[in-house]
Order: C-alpha cells, then sequence, then structure tokens
C-alpha cells in the first residue's frame, strides 16, 4: 500500500470479513512529536544542562591528536568545534551567530600539571585581583600562592544556520583572543539604526544583529595558531531568531546559564594561549 497505509477489512457479525476497509493513517512523526512536545523534561533544569562552547581547534587540541580518547578523524586545526554536540564547522567557510549577552570575568587557575581542571576561583569584572598579581617570564598573571589569573571575556551566542536558530553556545576569549573580543565589543556598540521619526538613531539591542565567525591562522614570537575572525552580516532576518535570541538573553541576564569553565579548558591549547 503506498505511502505506508495500513488496510484492515471490518468483520461483520459472525465473524466474516465484509468488502469494508478501514484505512490506518500513516505514522507521521512531525504531527505527533508536536503534540507530545517538552514530557519527559519536567524535571530538567539549567543546572541539568552543559552550555556548549565553540571553541576554535589546535594543532594539539584533543580532537586533532591521534590517540586521544577525544580524537575525530575528521578534525583538523582550524576547524570550529561544538564541546557538546561534537559538531566541526570548516573554519574558512565560518558560522553565523547572533551575540547575545557578554560577560567577563577574572579565572583563577592552578598549573595544569596538578591535574585540576575547573577554575579554584572566579572572579567579577570590577575585581581589583590583577593588581595582586605578578607578570612572569610566561607571560601569566601569577598569585602567591602559584596559581595564575586569566582575563576571560563570554560571549553568549545562538547559532544560525538558513536562517534558522540551531543552538546557544558559549565562545570563551582569553589570551591572544581577547582582542578579538574587544574588538566585536566596539563592532557591536558603533552600530547604529535610524529611529521610527526618521531624525534620530539608536544603538541597537546586540541580539538583534548577526555576525560571521571564521578562523585565520596568527602567529607570534612564541609560534602559530588559528584564531577567530568576525565580520557583520546584518540584522536577523526572522521573528524566529529575534525570540530565540531574546530569550536566551533573557535567562543569561537572570543569571540562569551556568558555566562550567572545565568543559573548555578540556580543550588543551597550543603555547600563545
Amino acid at each position: 500500500m503506498a505511502n505506508g497505509q495500513k488496510t484492515t477489512r471490518v468483520k461483520n457479525g459472525n465473524g466474516k470479513k465484509n468488502g469494508n476497509v478501514a484505512t490506518r493513517p500513516p505514522f507521521n512523526l512531525a504531527i505527533s512529536g508536536e503534540e507530545l512536545a517538552g514530557k519527559g523534561f519536567e524535571q530538567m533544569g539549567t543546572k541539568d544542562l552543559a552550555l556548549p562552547f565553540l571553541k576554535v581547534l589546535g594543532k594539539l587540541s584533543p580532537q586533532v591528536t591521534e590517540g586521544d580518547s577525544n580524537f575525530i578523524p575528521a578534525a583538523r586545526a582550524g576547524m570550529i568545534y561544538n564541546s557538546v554536540t561534537q559538531s566541526l564547522y570548516d573554519g574558512i567557510k565560518g558560522i553565523e551567530v547572533i551575540p547575545c549577552f557578554y560577560k567577563l570575568e577574572y579565572l583563577e587557575w592552578p598549573d595544569r600539571k596538578e591535574g585540576v581542571s575547573a577554575p579554584v576561583n572566579t572572579y567579577p569584572a570590577d575585581s581589583d585581583i590583577l593588581t595582586k598579581t605578578t607578570r612572569d617570564e610566561q607571560n601569566m598573571d601569577r598569585l602567591p600562592n602559584g596559581n595564575y589569573v586569566q582575563e576571560t571575556a563570554s560571549h553568549f551566542v545562538v547559532r544560525v544556520e538558513d536562517g534558522q536558530p540551531k543552538e546557544t553556545a558559549l565562545i570563551s576569549m582569553k589570551a591572544t583572543q581577547r582582542k578579538k573580543s574587544k574588538m566585536w565589543n566596539s563592532m557591536m556598540k558603533s552600530l547604529r539604526e535610524k529611529s521610527k521619526d526618521g531624525k534620530s538613531y539608536y544603538e541597537p539591542a546586540m541580539f538583534t544583529q548577526r555576525y560571521l565567525l571564521t578562523t585565520v591562522l596568527e602567529k607570534n614570537a612564541k609560534g602559530t595558531w588559528h584564531g577567530w575572525k568576525i565580520g557583520h552580516v546584518g540584522p536577523v532576518q526572522n521573528q524566529m531568531l529575534l525570540d530565540g535570541a531574546m530569550g536566551f538573553y533573557d535567562h543569561c541576564l537572570k543569571g540562569d546559564v551556568k558555566v562550567k569553565h572545565e568543559e573548555e579548558r578540556q580543550l588543551k591549547p597550543v603555547t600563545p594561549f
């Protein structure tokens, strides 16, 4: 029977089949799934979820290191990697994102050799913690206890594909990429839209704009690595994108979105980072 339909002959009162045929509608998850939307997740909150990190893979990243438990055969340095879905994106083609929220923090880390994969302390943007540090020969800001403090910029984004919101994620920028974060912030703050009366301009909300993030090869005296390149695409194209981005912004603003920096730190960076 075409389209997966099944037929059943209806029996009469004597248990004999007559000529009538009852047609069972074909299975359609798109219809049934929408009716069941959200079920099973009633007891799941934000603390039960892991916010993906969007990372630029380096030469020593586990995903490109054959023999590592996190090795992915298709992974290459310069690709963009989602730490939760393990999706890979071509760094040259890049990904489109909507920035929704920004946060600056100072993270206190122990040396990697100590085997700790999470920051021992997190300080807010207005902290004076850097005044208590000394710059060492590796350009690390060291505290008297031997730990180092790293200025970390967090960009909370929605990844966009074919004009549709795909997933929320975090892009963490530090060390050499901190300059990219500042450039992105300046780019966002410089945008202006004409007001309704056409006589003045206003600063558009962060989550109303789309950006293309690609990767480029960079270098300094310590070596080479791949970093972010950011370009403005334009405003969001539809209400679905705006609603999704604004919803993520609301969650970030309320503090509902929790970040586990140990996940981001598991991607072992090359020396310049």
